[in-house]
């Protein structure tokens, strides 16, 4: 049952993050030009203000899911229905707080950006964002993390899909029709109040809960310990538009929003299983079932080390042609930035390098035992890119990063093998390794080859020939030092294969 809805999860994911990225390219393009690069900065920075409310949040979300874990393995409903009401009464008094964030953000804004834009174009634009973030923490926060946790984030995705296709199409018509930005992101917070709505109605059908049950004890006992897990996860993905507003330009914002879309689509593809295992090791760990959660964490790393490594070495050497194509014909600013690209890369790369480690924090809910550690990390990526953006600019905030991520990862790593599972640092410094040698050979080689031309065509021959390469020098090295794993890898997938032909037939 397991591997059921794992391979469930993971197939289902796959084509979330497929649609994720592919309307994600769509729709910046299109606002790159029919608006400009300083409309397109203008709407991400605003999106990245309007993420400060996310802080209060104060890391809320994961801590209920590991609270999850327990009684869904137990399928005890009463205590499954104490914590979802607790999450809900806290999301929707922070979709209060929210309210009086977006009133603040209209009068104090618009003298962040120096007149580039009237009061009354960027107020209204606040106000059509905010609206999307208002739903999901009043309507649909608490429902995601409990089919989650329960192993069915299948049913997210599927919804999630379907609003983001429709939103794609509706927004691109609207352009094309003339409509102003505000108009396209009021009617994309009106398509996605459907998403909690459809969810909410799942919910209300498959789970037994009592959304008026009281309790005297507070079911999520480490409600309030999740605060430096969150504030590291939202400094990493939220503050880097925003101190480019501050310090820099909204053409420099929007220099930088596309180039992390890009490689904000590679993490997306590289982590789409990460919800299904995590829910996985969750139970794992609730039943104390150690020598299989020591056998499926072994698996998870390396498999995750694999995969984010060959994606983001062929990112790293991909991106800059894709970013020449990609804003081919925007003139506004210079989008050729081939040192902040490797950087940006690199840093999103260790990222996800350390995400094993960080989810047997989250499952083992040990939360106030490493805040100390996400604190200092998040304190180390604001201060450093702050001091480097006046001196070097988009590179300054990417090398922020880059540092606190390389930091993280090494303090987690640690934790986990000394007070989780019996994972030597070893094994971890030997994967690390391999990863070394895999990134280092394959660039070596992959980063001499050339574009004949900034077209889609010549960018998707050199995509082939340099993901050839990453591949056969990470199946190679693989199969030298983890043959074992390549293995259960064709094993798994033969098996996957069969199981559907069955099916078929």
């Amino acid at each position: 049952m397991r591997k059921r809805r794992l391979m469930l999860n993971t197939w289902i994911a796959v084509i979330y993050q497929t649609v994720t990225i592919i309307c994600g390219l769509i729709l910046p393009r299109s606002i790159l030009r029919i608006y400009g690069s300083d409309v397109n900065g203008l709407v991400d920075s605003i999106t990245q203000f309007l993420g400060f409310i996310a802080f209060f949040e104060m890391g809320v979300g994961a801590v209920i899911k590991s609270a999850l874990y327990k009684p869904l393995s137990d399928r005890n409903n009463e205590e499954i229905s104490k914590v979802v009401v607790s999450g809900d009464r806290f999301f929707r008094t922070l979709a209060y707080l929210l309210v009086a964030y977006i009133l603040i953000l209209i009068v104090i804004y618009p003298t962040l950006i120096n007149d580039d834009f009237d009061f009354g174009y960027t107020s209204v634009l606040i106000l059509a964002i905010g609206i999307n973030l208002f739903c999901q923490y009043y309507f649909g926060n608490v429902n995601r993390l409990l089919v989650t946790a329960d192993q069915h984030e299948y049913i997210f995705s599927l919804i999630a899909s379907m609003a983001l296709l429709v939103n794609t199409g509706i927004s691109v018509l609207l352009m094309e029709l003339g409509c102003s930005i505000q108009v396209i992101k009021l009617s994309t917070s009106l398509i996605y109040l459907c998403k909690p709505l459809i969810l909410h109605l799942y919910v209300k059908r498959h789970y037994a809960l009592n959304r008026r049950i009281q309790y005297t004890e507070e079911p999520v006992r480490q409600k309030k310990n999740g605060v430096a897990q969150h504030l590291a996860a939202y400094v990493l993905g939220g503050t880097d538009s925003v101190i480019l507003t501050l310090f820099s330009t909204l053409s420099s914002v929007s220099v930088y929003s596309v180039y992390n879309l890009v490689v904000s689509g590679v993490k997306t593809m590289a982590t789409f299983a990460l919800g299904g295992i995590e829910a996985m090791l969750g139970e794992l760990w609730a039943k104390q079932e150690v020598d299989e959660l020591n056998k499926w964490f072994g698996w998870f790393e390396w498999l995750l080390h694999t995969i984010v490594i060959l994606l983001f070495g062929i990112c790293a050497v991909l991106i800059v042609p894709f970013v020449q194509i990609y804003t081919l014909g925007i003139r506004d600013a210079d989008y050729e930035v081939p040192v902040f690209a490797f950087l940006l890369t690199t840093a999103n790369m260790l990222h996800c390098l350390r995400l094993p480690y960080n989810v047997m924090i989250l499952v083992g809910n040990k939360y106030k035992e490493t805040q100390n550690s996400y604190i200092v990390s998040a304190l180390m990526n604001i201060v450093i890119s702050v001091l480097a953006v006046r001196s070097s600019g988009l590179a300054g905030v990417a090398v922020g990063t880059l540092i606190s991520m390389a930091y993280q990862t090494l303090w987690t790593v640690r934790y986990v093998s000394q007070h989780l599972i019996r994972w030597p640092v070893r094994r971890f410094l030997k994967q690390i390794s391999i990863d070394g040698m895999i990134f280092g050979a394959a660039y070596f080689i992959s980063f001499r080859f050339e574009i004949a031309s900034l077209s889609y065509a010549s960018w998707v021959v050199l995509a082939v020939k340099v993901s050839l390469v990453w591949i056969f020098i990470s199946a190679g090295v693989n199969f030298f030092f983890y043959k074992e794993y390549i293995d259960k890898l064709k094993g798994a997938l033969c098996n996957g294969i069969l199981h559907y032909g069955k099916k078929r037939g």
